[in-house]
């Protein structure tokens, strides 16, 4: 796993302090503004039954889709959490900002930033969070700034079987901060610790997890916040899919192994640069997947029993989810509150011989997104190509708010054409980067292809990757130097781009 070696000290628990010019303006009325509930999911691909996925058991998130518009083009533009929580919270592209990684934290590279939620607080809006928002952990602190109340944090990493653990903290636990970590660096202490189990399945209440208790507060807090005099802002984080896949029996129990979909093409692409692969980090944080083995060589039981289990965590997190629309019914807020879902980037089950994510590739990069509620069509899908930034001035747009101005870069564009056409366009591809060490790898995403351009930092070097996801939907051969047209195209939208930030640029004050 990508970690900068930075001792983590999370601020998510201060209440923070009012940063000048941002006096929240009168309150309006809840009836003409809409509420927002935003909904992260992490490490959520679209591996949804309103997605086409014919393995996953997801019926609260497709009734969702059937409630509002489902983007069948949307992608994260960094396939790691903590830069792509920021994207998602400044609408500001990890090329823009310079974030590529953990460690680099929002307030060093854009201390006058104005968030998300921060825009909506300076409109009137009463703003809070819980469970996974921001990324904590591995050197990256939450962002304190925004909230009417202090964010409430749960575990990412968690486990209620003695076994998994052996009774002792664990690796990832004290990288996540779910341990307490002695004083100095947590990565060093880390090192000493064994690895946990990638999964556990005991029978046990959906409370046991996090994500059940992020689910009854969340309802819990609908409830209050329906007596308030003011719109509300509403982020609910949801830790799995995320390793390990601790998750209740009876959602391991409602899919057969033996017809879970294996990975059937396990190499890189052809004629792709060999270091476009991932190997190790996340994956082998957990005591079962091997060290030092290749994912294509884990023996065929262990790809099993992940690919179950991460089937059974995004089922679990359905019904939690589920819950809390049913609260959002329940309290007479649906009709007047604008829902998102989002995962924060996609997810490798084994293709290409690559699990986990931190790739520039398909399954790495694309995302659930839908929305539903005031001013979104119902029941429809678009081909819009759309990327995590453009939900910042889209909601604001369907709030009626002014359109986000910075003074951090605003990357995004409002999708808010869309929602009410599913037909209009307002943008011909989507954008996304990844770093290799020495290498800045920009993608462009059409339609139909992608084109990846790899920079050596140094010597200004490309290579480059081009993928016909038509013709070709697994990625499995680099087309760069057979469709040179085609290249030449794309190429030319990369150069159109703000100029990107270094890999490991100092932080910019501003």
């Amino acid at each position: 796993m990508l970690a900068l070696l930075i001792t983590a000290t999370s601020a998510c628990s201060q209440t923070p302090a009012p940063r000048a010019g941002l006096t929240p303006a009168p309150a309006p009325a809840s009836a003409q503004r809409p509420n927002v509930l935003l909904i992260l999911v992490d490490d959520l691909k679209p591996a949804l039954g309103t997605y086409g996925d014919r393995t996953a058991i997801t019926p609260n998130m497709d009734r969702l889709a059937q409630r509002g518009l489902k983007f069948n083009l949307a992608y994260a533009n960094e396939a790691v959490c903590g830069p792509s929580r920021i994207n998602l919270m400044t609408g500001a592209r990890s090329t823009s900002s310079g974030i590529y990684n953990f460690g680099m934290n929002l307030r060093d590279y854009m201390p006058g930033a104005v968030t998300l939620p921060e825009h909506f607080m300076r409109a009137g809006y009463h703003t809070e969070s819980m469970g996974k928002v921001y990324h904590i952990g591995h050197g990256t602190v939450g962002d304190t700034a925004g909230w009417s109340v202090p964010h409430h944090k749960e575990k990412v990493i968690e486990y209620v079987d003695p076994a998994s653990t052996g009774g002792k903290p664990t690796q990832e636990e004290a990288l996540f901060e779910e341990v307490p970590v002695p004083e100095g660096n947590p990565f060093a202490y880390a090192r000493t610790l064994a690895r946990g189990a990638a999964w556990e399945m005991p029978d046990v209440a959906d409370d046991a997890y996090a994500d059940g208790r992020t689910a009854k507060r969340a309802g819990e807090r609908l409830k209050a916040l329906k007596q308030g005099n003011r719109p509300f802002f509403l982020a609910v984080g949801f830790a799995r899919p995320h390793l390990p896949f601790s998750v209740p029996k009876r959602y391991w129990d409602l899919y057969d192994p033996a017809k879970l979909p294996m990975p059937d093409f396990e190499r890189l692409p052809a004629g792709a640069p060999a270091y476009t692969d991932k190997q190790g980090g996340e994956i082998t944080a957990y005591r079962e997947p091997p060290e030092d083995v290749r994912g294509d060589k884990f023996p065929a039981e262990l790809k099993r029993t992940l690919l179950h289990g991460y089937y059974a965590g995004v089922s679990y997190v359905d019904v939690q989810i589920g819950k809390v629309l049913k609260a959002l019914e329940r309290e007479g807020l649906a009709d007047n509150t604008i829902v998102v879902l989002w995962g924060d980037h996609g997810y490798h089950l084994g293709d290409h011989g690559i699990w986990t994510k931190h790739t520039n590739m398909e399954q790495a990069t694309r995302i659930p997104l839908i929305f539903a509620g005031p001013g979104v069509v119902k029941g429809r899908a678009t081909d819009q190509l759309a990327e995590t930034v453009d939900i910042y001035p889209t909601l604001a747009a369907l709030a009626a708010l002014p359109a986000p101005t910075g003074p951090q870069p605003i990357d995004g564009t409002s999708l808010a054409p869309v929602l009410h056409d599913p037909a209009a366009r307002v943008r011909s591809y989507a954008y996304h980067a990844y770093p290799r060490p020495g290498r800045l790898g920009q993608a462009i995403r059409t339609d139909r292809y992608r084109l990846v351009r790899w920079t050596e930092e140094k010597t200004g070097a490309r290579d480059y990757e081009l993928y016909d996801l038509v013709a070709d939907p697994e990625e499995t051969r680099n087309q760069a130097n057979d469709l040179p047209k085609i290249r030449a195209e794309l190429d030319a939208i990369l150069d159109s781009q703000p100029a990107a930030r270094p890999i490991n640029g100092k932080p910019r004050r501003n």
